[in-house]
């Protein structure tokens, strides 16, 4: 398996203890051939802003991969860095992706991300930030365009309140500033007509992140006219990933993919 670094230097998490020091990547899945272009999903595994959880990161990505579609894992900053680390090792992913489009036969206008928990937040991020952080390294990347084409926030994490959000999350990536910056980070507030289109899913019963999270995101999509999809299964803890003992929540890949075909216009490969 191939990895590529996103930056040219390594950015110190600011603690003095160079342990603390992370240098991102991506991780690539690429289909075999570069033509027809086809459309590419980034995975980006929860983890609460301070882990990246293995089960939601190359499985995800050969399950994408077996649905048609070049698939990469992003192994982002998380804290003790805080924003906007992870979410610029996002942007700065998008932006690879696209400039190197030609070469791994990714269709540069069909370029998803995906994230689970944390991770979710992150990509809802990327569908409502991507004119806010700068991502750029000083080389041929910049030129390209950080917005994703589609979002799929998988039991995300949007809120970081009290009532109904995950607060763990939100220390991790602000720290200090939370309470100075929760409502900005409540990302269901920050949609607008120029969001991507979305497909979410979650389940009922999660425990660790109020299904809340995603009828919000859902419900903002809806408003501003951004295509939405959102799934609630009945049944199911958090952290579930490809949701394999769980019969009702473990067709998400495959509606997410059909979303990606139908709604977005993504190309695939056939599995015929």
């Amino acid at each position: 398996m191939e990895t590529i670094k996103l930056w040219k230097s390594v950015e110190s998490a600011g603690t003095g203890n160079p342990a603390d020091d992370f240098d991102p990547y991506l991780e690539l899945y690429l289909l075999d051939g570069t033509q027809p272009a086809r459309g590419a999903v980034i995975v980006c595994p929860g983890g609460g802003y301070c882990a990246r959880a293995p089960h939601e990161g190359e499985p995800i990505a050969r399950k994408f991969n077996e649905l048609g579609f070049h698939a990469f894992v992003l192994q982002y900053r998380v804290s003790p860095y805080r924003f906007p680390a992870p979410q610029r090792d996002l942007f700065r992913a998008i932006r690879i992706v696209r400039s190197r489009a030609e070469e791994w036969g990714v269709n540069p206008e069909q370029i998803a991300v995906l994230g689970f928990s944390a991770g979710g937040h992150l990509v809802a991020s990327a569908g409502t930030l991507f004119n806010e952080v700068d991502a750029k390294a000083g080389d041929a990347a910049d030129a390209c365009s950080q917005r994703p084409d589609a979002i799929i926030p998988c039991y995300p994490v949007i809120s970081f309140s009290r009532e109904w959000g995950h607060r763990g999350s939100g220390e991790n990536l602000l720290g200090a500033s939370l309470d100075e910056l929760e409502d900005r980070f409540c990302l269901s507030s920050r949609v607008t007509a120029d969001t991507p289109p979305a497909f979410l899913w979650h389940t009922a019963t999660d425990g660790g992140v109020p299904v809340r999270n995603s009828i919000a995101f859902a419900e903002a999509c809806w408003k501003n006219g951004v295509p939405a999809e959102l799934h609630v299964f009945p049944a199911g803890p958090h952290g579930i990933g490809l949701a394999l003992d769980y019969p009702e929540a473990k067709i998400w890949p495959e509606l997410a993919a059909m979303f990606l075909t139908t709604t977005c216009g993504f190309s695939a490969r056939s599995r015929a």
